[in-house]
């Protein structure tokens, strides 16, 4: 089943059992998607690498207003945001554990041929397609970082 029917599915057994929170998300998520196909110079249908970007975006976004809100000290916004960043993350696969990440990264880095911290647009290139979705692009930006310098 495709990811966008499956969460058609969810949706509908959100809106079932009464599950607001559920059904707001995935609403927000069905607006993204429906932004990203009518986008200018869009044409044709969403791939599954397109719809984990979208989510992982979202996922962002939802983490870091959670973080703005319990420094603002508002508890109930946050746990809210947090709510949400949960029923995203269960669309988007498995992240990397930090050794899994290294051991993809090292990989990455002998294709390219890279010999020190010059090399690093070249690898993060590399990276970021092979690990959207995977990892966040902080994460691999610092382990490349740091992988590119103890060379």
């Amino acid at each position: 089943m495709a990811l966008t029917d499956q969460i058609n599915e969810d949706l509908k057994a959100a809106m079932l059992a009464r599950d607001e929170v559920r059904k707001l998300t995935l609403r927000g998520i069905k607006k993204e998607i429906l932004e990203a196909r009518t986008a200018p110079g869009f044409s044709g249908e969403l791939d599954d690498q397109a719809l984990m970007k979208i989510l992982s975006k979202m996922l962002k976004q939802r983490k870091d207003s959670a973080a703005i809100y319990e420094q603002q000290n508002r508890p109930e916004l946050a746990a809210n945001e947090l709510a949400e960043a949960v029923i995203i993350q269960s669309y988007l696969p498995k992240a990397l554990s930090p050794e899994e990440l290294e051991a993809a990264l090292n990989e990455i880095i002998k294709q390219a041929a890279a010999k020190g911290p010059a090399d690093m647009g070249k690898v993060m290139g590399m990276a970021s397609k092979a690990l959207s979705g995977k990892a966040e692009g902080r994460q691999i930006s610092e382990t490349v970082k740091r992988l590119l310098s103890s060379m």
